[in-house]
């Protein structure tokens, strides 16, 4: 077969050009580090690398939440701890105060102490993060949530909780209003609080305990008295001290202790008075007519508890002027007080400790995150990126195809039959 030489040459020259071509994109492939310079070179390649990218980037962006999610607890964690110390050292002063060496003045500097750690309290409440967010608003981020008012502090904020994205379909809160933090404290017992007569006071000086539940099942929350009177119950010529206890929730109130026909019942100091399910005892020497009341418990916000321990350690209870009832009137106050303390101290242990459960929670899906990041990362790699041996191998294959391919060209086209007639 005859080959022109305008052929020949034209096919040199393409067969040089496409391995120069081949060598030059394998020298890309080296300088970049990239398997696939263009989606054309594999799109099978291109289209998976670009769904693995995409989710690396959702997952890169979780990890960003959850660590905006960290610091937004870390700065409540911290305010709830202080809160905590806060509360202990109120119980601490409370329990002082009802030392019988303790007199008004002395009861007073108490009061001025736990007028600071009021204030303190009303900082806590009103925690900022790094952003200046109020974390105990709600979703009033932007409101400060407490301010001092009469009896305490007035909430401005709201029960929301503000919810982050922080796993494919994890979601946490980041805060917690201050309503269920200050505000969401029970009085009493948790289930029911006991209360000495205030219309009219109490003259004697008994003193009511918390009490205790004894059978869930039996409670009523309904409101109940407790009566005491003082007379002569025949045969016995002595005066005692008796008492009833009375439902007045039901219309008409109805007497419940002891059973009727029985009219009263014995007073001992100390004694437990059980019905429907509770009990408690009072102590001391209730005078005629005093009362003490058990009720349903209710919210007692933890600025009123304050406001109130101060107010009632200002109150003297010694003196001409001060009646005799008013040492049993400081005792069942701070018996109140201490109730409420307890409550309003194991409500923020439960909130730190929601708190260290969702911080617990970043801390597995950030270690989750973690290693799917490297697994996207192994993926795009395997993708993505040049085998450099491999490639180091083409690259000296090419180089060595195109020396031959330009030598044989030059020996080719030296072929004449010009060169054999010279």
């Amino acid at each position: 077969m005859r080959i022109s030489t305008k052929s020949f040459y034209d096919t040199a020259t393409a067969q040089v050009d496409s391995i120069q071509a081949a060598l030059a994109h394998t020298q890309q492939q080296v300088a970049t580090g990239l398997k696939n310079l263009t989606p054309s070179d594999d799109p099978l390649a291109t289209a998976q690398a670009l769904v693995v990218s995409q989710a690396q980037a959702n997952n890169t962006q979780l990890a960003a939440n959850r660590q905006n999610a960290e610091t937004s607890l870390t700065t409540e964690a911290a305010a709830l701890a202080s809160t905590t110390a806060l509360i202990q050292n109120v119980q601490t002063l409370a329990v002082s105060a009802s030392n019988g060496s303790m007199n008004d003045s002395d009861r007073a500097t108490l009061a001025m102490q736990l007028q600071g750690s009021l204030n303190d309290l009303m900082g806590l409440a009103n925690t900022t993060d790094a952003s200046g967010n109020y974390i105990f608003s709600g979703f009033q981020a932007s409101t400060q949530p407490f301010t001092p008012s009469a009896g305490g502090a007035t909430y401005h904020g709201d029960q929301g909780q503000l919810q982050l994205q922080i796993g494919a379909t994890q979601q946490t809160a980041i805060n917690d209003s201050g309503s269920s933090v200050f505000e969401n404290n029970m009085t009493g017992n948790g289930t029911f609080t006991t209360a000495a007569g205030t219309v009219p006071p109490n003259t004697g000086t008994g003193i009511v305990a918390a009490g205790s539940v004894t059978n869930a099942a039996q409670l009523t929350n309904h409101n109940y008295s407790i009566n005491f009177s003082i007379g002569i119950i025949a045969p016995s010529t002595t005066p005692s001290t008796t008492y009833t206890v009375t439902d007045n929730t039901q219309s008409p109130a109805v007497q419940v202790l002891p059973p009727l026909p029985a009219v009263s019942a014995p007073y001992v100091s100390g004694g437990q008075i059980a019905f429907d399910g509770l009990q408690l005892n009072v102590t001391g020497a209730p005078a005629n007519g005093d009362t003490f009341t058990v009720a349903p418990s209710q919210q007692a916000p933890l600025f009123a508890t304050l406001s109130n321990l101060i107010a009632l350690l200002n109150t003297p209870v010694a003196g001409a002027a001060v009646p005799a009832t008013a040492q049993a009137a400081l005792t069942n106050g701070l018996n109140t007080a201490q109730a409420n303390l307890n409550s309003a101290l194991n409500n923020v242990l439960s909130v730190s400790t929601s708190v260290g459960n969702r911080q617990n929670q970043l801390t597995a899906l950030d270690t989750a995150g973690s290693n799917l990041d490297l697994q996207y990362a192994s993926t795009l790699s395997g993708l993505q990126n040049v085998d450099y041996v491999q490639a180091a191998s083409l690259l000296t294959q090419q180089q060595t195809t195109l020396t031959a391919a330009e030598k044989s060209f030059q020996v080719l086209s030296g072929l004449s039959l010009f060169n054999y007639i010279n």
